[in-house]
């Protein structure tokens, strides 16, 4: 039996919804995944998180290796055992983190040499031991080892960095030894639609000659190196453009994205999954999401405002605590601040997400993006 399964699809548009079953039980799509990156979602008990609708989070492969190792985790019973967190997890490869946090890399076709951010320690990630440490924490979802290029980025660099990218794929798949552990590929390209739609057809190519033995073909497909600075345009042509090209019969997963209005248009272009560090991370700087759109909790003009963030609202902050109350915990900087305006985005979000669902069900998701973008200020 496959593990992703396509429910309802909407006919006016290319959105979908659907089940995605693994190990660790089952999530709807399509899915916002919130960013646990060090075995733990900022601010966040699991308990809470489970409370709110959380289906399925993220951690992150790079960071779990440098602290506090693979092999500790695995031998404390896995990373759901290590964090207490009983559903799926999805794990990044740690190419990302190697690009944006390391003091020095080096990419060859071996793989990347890097200095930890941490320690200045030198480590060479191989596709071999991004899947090695992921199967040791036993991701539910694992990705495969990929360069993501800053924008802008010439062609040339561009094409030489898909090709070594491809390449680690190929040997992530062969490195597989978990038949639990699923593996998605990612499609690159920079900003050039030409090479992300060749890079498309070389994974396919790659995918479709694997066995009907699972370890050999992929579970899914990520679209990487959007969210890195360009245009949000020009990311979204990049997805629209690689999304009809996807197995429809396989999940599709935008890596990095983002804001409401990304995840909205997005999931019209057929994108199943989502991930980001924006909810949690705008809450701790005192930024929240409502349906009119993004509200700072500093400003002066909430100083005696009795009203909660969003009136409407269900979420445990806005029934308890008003937005004069936040503000103050924000300018003053107290723990309590990033809890209660997590709750409230990360509820937002997931409400965000159950609204898409219901609508393509219902085959009215174009008059849901419709009404959204209507109410919503960016």
């Amino acid at each position: 039996m496959e593990n992703f399964q396509i429910l309802h699809q909407d006919q006016q548009t290319q959105a979908r919804c659907g089940v995605y079953k693994t190990h660790h039980g089952e999530f709807k799509t399509p899915v916002f995944m919130p960013v646990g990156t060090q075995a733990t979602v900022k601010s966040m008990q699991p308990e809470q998180l489970k409370q709110l609708g959380a289906q399925i989070i993220l951690s992150n492969t790079y960071h779990l290796y440098l602290r506090p190792g693979h092999q500790l985790i695995k031998k404390l019973g896995g990373l759901h055992n290590f964090m207490n967190w009983q559903g799926p997890i999805l794990t990044d490869s740690g190419g990302y983190q190697v690009f944006s946090l390391a003091k020095m890399q080096k990419v060859t076709q071996e793989g990347v040499k890097f200095q930890s951010h941490l320690d200045g320690s030198y480590h060479l990630l191989t596709p071999e031991l991004a899947i090695e440490v992921q199967e040791a924490l036993g991701s539910d979802i694992m990705m495969v080892l990929d360069e993501c290029l800053p924008y802008p980025s010439e062609k040339n660099a561009t094409l030489k960095s898909m090709e070594i990218t491809l390449n680690w794929e190929e040997r992530c798949l062969q490195a597989r030894t978990r038949q639990d552990c699923d593996l998605f590929a990612i499609v690159q390209g920079g900003m050039y639609t030409d090479l992300r739609k060749i890079c498309t057809q070389r994974l396919l190519e790659i995918h479709e000659k694997g066995t009907q033995n699972s370890l050999s073909k992929f579970q899914g497909f990520a679209v990487g190196g959007v969210s890195v600075g360009e245009p949000i345009e020009l990311g979204y042509e990049m997805v629209a453009c690689v999304t009809p090209l996807l197995p429809k019969e396989l999940p599709r997963y935008v890596m990095g994205v983002g804001y409401p209005e990304d995840i909205i248009t997005c999931i019209g272009y057929g994108v199943d999954m989502f991930d980001c560090v924006i909810p949690t991370r705008c809450a701790r700087h005192g930024l929240l999401f409502t349906p009119q759109g993004k509200l700072y909790i500093r400003r002066a003009e909430f100083s005696e405002d009795s009203k909660p963030i969003d009136e409407k609202c269900s979420c445990y902050t806005c029934q308890n605590y008003s937005r004069a109350y936040l503000r103050h915990l924000s300018l003053s900087k107290e723990i309590l601040s990033a809890i209660l305006n997590t709750i409230h985005n990360l509820h937002y979000y997931f409400n965000l997400l159950e609204q898409a669902r219901l609508a393509i069900i219902e085959q009215r998701f174009s008059e849901f993006k419709k009404s959204f973008f209507s109410l919503y200020q960016k």
